[in-house]
């Protein structure tokens, strides 16, 4: 049986948040939305982590997450670095900001062999979102997958979010995804701006991308080659992302691959706001009530089988 790969980046910042999302806690013994992912992840089959980080924050990172996962799962860190450009290319911007996500699976490619899943860091997806992905690598498909969330399950009362509307055809596979930026709720409903600052609707019963694929390696190739291009195209734009969205639909759209959109039964919680931090911590205690979660994830023979 194949036991995938799950990357995850954990890289940014949080501006809006106003620090490291990735390593606060909200779990009752002191776990971090990581945490909740890799016990998921684990359960389902996956049995190697990488994470993908920042050289700044290694030290912090391994002290209040990595270290833990070290004696239960094989694990390995890459660097999200600003110089990592192909081909010995020189960085000529003041860019301080990650890349974007696409750059973070990339610079994970040596430390990948098989299918692998890529997550967020500071989202949390639920385990029946880990299932459905473990399941789709392990399975003869060829198709890339992607686990799909309702978009109104994924605003925040606090402030406008960014997130990648997506276009699926009637058998479920993924034609394109949008990246619309500040979508605040209206009601049920939800709206942004466009450039000109009116308002756009959304009837908020979009799938939106939360950044949970399943890919083969042999999307390193093709994440290369837009690389190149985009750095050569970008670099020098501060505000530019290269965006595994971008690079999907692309591929999409010229015939490269298929990518299956997942349903899964979870809905998504995530910190983009430090308001958002109580709710988030309110759901996991729902969730450890209703059975879903042990009340310590880590205690010893806490079960991660099914």
């Amino acid at each position: 049986m194949i036991n995938p790969t799950l990357i995850v980046m954990a890289a940014g910042y949080g501006t809006r948040f106003g620090g490291l999302k990735q390593i606060d806690p909200v779990g009752p013994d002191g776990e971090t939305i990581i945490d909740y992912s890799i016990f998921d992840a684990m359960r389902a089959g996956f049995r190697k982590v990488v994470f993908v980080i920042r050289r700044d924050i290694e030290r912090q990172f391994r002290e209040a997450i990595g270290y833990r996962f070290e004696r239960m799962v094989e694990v390995e860190y890459v660097f999200q670095d600003l110089d990592c450009l192909p081909g010995g290319m020189a960085s000529f911007t003041n860019r301080t900001k990650p890349w974007g996500t696409a750059h973070a699976i990339l610079v994970a490619a040596d430390a990948v062999r098989g299918p692998f899943g890529v997550i967020n860091g500071d989202d949390f997806y639920g385990r029946d979102s880990f299932r459905v992905l473990a399941k789709h690598l392990r399975s003869s498909a060829k198709a890339d997958a992607m686990v799909g969330f309702v978009l109104r399950n994924t605003l925040s009362e606090f402030g406008g979010v960014n997130r990648g509307v997506c276009s699926v055809t009637g058998d479920g596979f993924l034609q394109r995804v949008t990246e619309i930026e500040q979508i605040e709720a209206d009601g049920p409903a939800a709206k942004y701006p466009d450039s000109a600052g009116a308002d756009q609707r959304l009837t908020g019963d979009e799938i939106v991308s939360m950044n949970v694929w399943g890919f083969q390696p042999t999307l390193f190739s093709h994440l290369l080659e837009h690389w190149t291009e985009f750095v050569r195209n970008q670099a020098q734009n501060e505000d530019a992302e290269f965006y595994i969205t971008d690079v999907v639909t692309t591929l999409i759209q010229r015939g490269v691959t298929k990518c299956r959109v997942l349903q899964t039964t979870d809905s998504w919680f995530g910190v983009t706001y430090r308001e958002d931090r109580p709710f988030v911590i309110e759901r996991i205690r729902t969730l450890i009530a209703r059975g879903d979660y042990p009340a310590s994830l880590w205690m010893r023979g806490t079960q991660l089988s099914g």
